[in-house]
């Protein structure tokens, strides 16, 4: 059984380690070479202040959610936490982005596989909550939750006193 857990643990933070660089990567792209990012979509944004202003608004949630996902990788007691972050900000962009489509028609560019990645990337974190929670009503998955952190907190220091030993 540790075995299984163990593989678990590693896999919900590789899971977190990809998702929050990509994060953290868009937005930085969004926050500091929003010409350049938006170029590679057929986007101007050159010159014209207000619409980067309206684009660089999200890219500082979204960094501040990459930075909690990389906060899951090495910290055990936030990584339930960040894999529920990872699953919402993935997914609400992707099925935007659909809703979008369906609502303003299909944009040229990479927009569709922009919001197929992030698809992937949300079910793939909210996949990883599955095996904890198979099963549970509400109130029984909130105890979950707080008794995975318990153990992957617990995990973590384990980790770390036999790195030290």
């Amino acid at each position: 059984m540790k075995s299984r857990t163990s593989r678990t643990h590693v896999m919900r933070r590789l899971i977190l380690l990809l998702s929050g660089l990509t994060a953290v990567a868009i937005a930085a792209a969004i926050l500091f070479l929003p010409e350049l990012f938006y170029a590679s979509y057929g986007i101007e944004v050159a010159g014209d202040t207000a619409l980067k202003n309206e684009l660089k608004a999200p890219a500082g949630l979204l960094l501040a959610g990459g930075a909690l996902m990389l906060l899951g990788t090495f910290r055990a007691e936030w990584t339930t936490q960040a894999l529920v972050v990872a699953a919402a900000i993935y997914l609400s962009y992707g099925l935007s982005r659909f809703a979008s489509f369906a609502l303003d028609g299909m944009p040229g560019g990479g927009f569709l596989e922009a919001a197929l990645v992030e698809i992937v990337i949300g079910v793939v974190a909210l996949l990883a909550l599955i095996p904890e929670s198979r099963g549970q009503k509400p109130a029984e998955f909130n105890a979950s939750v707080k008794r995975i952190s318990a153990r992957d907190e617990w995990a973590g220091a384990d980790a770390e006193a036999s790195a030290a030993a």
